[in-house]
């Protein structure tokens, strides 16, 4: 791996002995749409690339990863972690418990792990794409050890 490619989370993926391959692509600045872009330069099928939400339930910060082409159900989240009431968090909290930048944030090598669940459709694939830990670098592994490495729940966290 070139250090100019190395993350937190190329790194626990190293660290953890998980087999991993790295996507560069040319990010966009004035793209809103991250994961979508993403899937679109890579020519990625959007089902199989996730992103990483960061959501409070009950006050606490907790992870999400859905893929690019959904919308994350607040109140999926909140039944699979036990919980009552999920929101998305603020930007500051997430760049804070992670250390990565909106757009960037990866499910591996945070700097607080988080709670996570992972969307069942994961399951679906030989591998999928997450992000890598910054914009620009996506990450592809297989979801059981996406799941494995971050704890996950898997649960279906799509909204109708």
């Amino acid at each position: 791996m070139d250090v100019a490619t190395g993350t937190p989370a190329t790194t626990a993926l190293t660290a953890a002995g998980i087999a991993f391959s790295l996507h560069p692509y040319e990010h966009d600045p004035a793209s809103r749409r991250h994961g979508l872009d993403a899937a679109a330069r890579l020519g990625v099928d959007p089902e199989r690339l996730y992103k990483t939400l960061v959501a409070t339930l009950d006050g606490a910060l907790v992870c999400a990863v859905v893929p690019v082409s959904g919308q994350l159900s607040l109140k999926a989240l909140a039944a699979t972690l036990g919980g009552r009431k999920a929101a998305m968090a603020e930007p500051a909290a997430v760049q804070r418990a992670t250390g990565y930048v909106l757009g960037g944030v990866s499910p591996f090598g945070q700097r607080t792990r988080l709670r996570t669940a992972v969307d069942e459709s994961a399951q679906l694939w030989d591998t999928v794409f997450v992000s890598a830990g910054r914009r620009g670098l996506q990450v592809e592994v297989a979801p059981d050890a996406l799941i494995a490495l971050t704890g996950a729940v898997l649960a279906d966290l799509s909204a109708p």
